[in-house]
């Protein structure tokens, strides 16, 4: 199966009401050793997020000597310049909150964090309280699973009690998380289903399909990420 993100995430939240004030927020950061946390209303959902970048600005713009641009570039700079201006979590904070649910997947939570370039999501309930936090270091975690174990998993849960299979039709192997399949199949859909199943499992990096398919369904076999 693949790992959610309840798998990785924390519990332990550092979090931060609407009202906090820069140096409270400023020393939560060092003391905690965090690059951002979420921001909270009274009732726990999360409304924001406030990150070491938003507070830097205050240091490094507040005396207003650096310029505006025109264009785009200026607009974003203006915010920033807004962002220094602010003196509590709630006129820092970027809003509405980027957050990840307990049952996405880790690839979800990845994605997210690539595209938008962000190391930690706030995880929160179907009502959105706040209920825990995933960064890009829990996301990475679900690699560090021994082969051995994502060995067992595919030969026993996967092809033998998913696919109803005797696993010695096969022979898998795996190394440092790429698994490696071989055998001589009827039908084609049925390795298509397989590899994408292994690829499902928590651990595999990719999958390298060195199946014999039918030579009326030959396929091109290749590596799956």
């Amino acid at each position: 199966m693949k790992a959610t993100v309840k798998d990785v995430m924390s519990a332990e939240v550092v979090a931060v009401r609407r009202g906090a004030s820069f140096k409270e927020m400023a020393a939560s950061l060092r003391q905690y050793r965090i690059s951002a946390f979420p921001v909270i209303d009274d009732n726990g959902k999360v409304i924001g997020v406030v990150s070491e970048a938003d507070l830097l600005a205050k240091e490094a713009l507040a005396d207003g000597q650096a310029g505006i641009p025109g264009g785009v570039t200026g607009l974003l700079h203006h915010k920033q310049h807004e962002k220094a201006d602010a003196l509590t979590a709630g006129e820092m904070m970027t809003h509405p909150a980027v957050t990840v649910r307990p049952d996405d997947t880790v690839e979800h939570a990845a994605r997210m964090m690539y595209t938008l370039q962000v190391k930690r999501l706030p995880v929160v309930d179907a009502g959105g309280c706040l209920i825990g936090i995933v960064s890009r270091s829990d996301v990475l975690a679900v690699f560090d699973r021994p082969d051995s174990e994502i060995l067992a998993e595919i030969t026993d849960d996967v092809i033998l009690h998913d696919f109803l299979i005797d696993p010695a039709m096969f022979v898998v192997t795996i190394s440092d998380g790429v698994v490696t399949i071989r055998g001589n199949l009827e039908r084609a859909n049925l390795g298509h289903e397989l590899v994408t199943k292994i690829r499902q499992v928590r651990g595999v990096v990719a999958v390298r399909d060195e199946l014999s398919y039918p030579p009326a369904e030959r396929s091109v076999a290749g590596l799956y990420f």
